[in-house]
């Protein structure tokens, strides 16, 4: 079961993703097995159904990205505690770091929605976990910044995430439905909480990640 089928290219936000590891060997090996990820969907409701509903919301947002992303990073500017896990360490923005790091956001935007979900996307959310812990946070961009992005923050941001007043204006912008953005929605949701489930796992490592929460 996977997410998007096949597909013959991956849709990019750009050419070329500094730091976008994604299918590489630089990737971080998933010690989550594939027969644990079937597990995870059955425990967040995530069907076949949601997988068609991830595309739909892929082919939607493909273009809003860069949109999207700006208004997550809006609330995030908002609040100093989240803001200073970019900054450097004289509390200054690092304008390369938010560059770098805005494209890649803007890319799990798309392989959320259009990437099969095997081995490769297994391997590159354990990637993207490692890189808000200790173990390889500020390593991918050679940025000096905060140690760790919390445990605790990282759950707590699902709620920006998955909140329907800052997502649903984008699903709704090619005249789909209400229902059909709902279904989107719905789809949207399981998938990003079963991610954020996938990334707690280094952080309950006490070799990887201790007292990170």
């Amino acid at each position: 079961m996977n997410c998007a089928g096949t597909i013959e290219r991956p849709r990019m936000v750009a050419d070329e993703i500094p730091g976008y590891d994604y299918g590489s060997p630089k990737a971080a090996k998933s010690p989550i097995t594939t027969k644990r990820l079937e597990q995870l969907k059955q425990s967040s409701g995530f069907t076949k159904d949601d997988e068609h509903w991830l595309r739909v919301a892929g082919e939607v947002l493909v273009d809003q990205t860069k949109q999207l992303v700006e208004k997550w990073r809006a609330v995030i500017s908002a609040h100093p505690h989240l803001t200073r896990y970019s900054q450097r360490p004289d509390g200054q923005k690092d304008p390369h770091y938010s560059q770098m790091s805005g494209l890649r956001f803007q890319q799990w935007v798309l392989d959320t929605c259009l990437r099969p979900y095997d081995q490769d996307w297994l391997n590159y959310q354990q990637e993207i976990a490692l890189r808000h812990t200790s173990a390889k946070k500020n390593k991918t961009d050679n940025v000096q910044s905060t140690p760790t992005i919390h445990l605790r923050d990282v759950v707590a941001f699902t709620a920006v995430i998955n909140d329907p007043n800052i997502i649903k204006p984008f699903l709704a912008a090619k005249g789909n439905s209400a229902a059909d953005v709902d279904r989107m929605h719905q789809a949207w949701c399981k998938s990003v909480l079963l991610q954020i489930a996938l990334w707690t796992e280094p952080y309950t490592n006490s070799q990887i990640a201790p007292n990170e929460w």
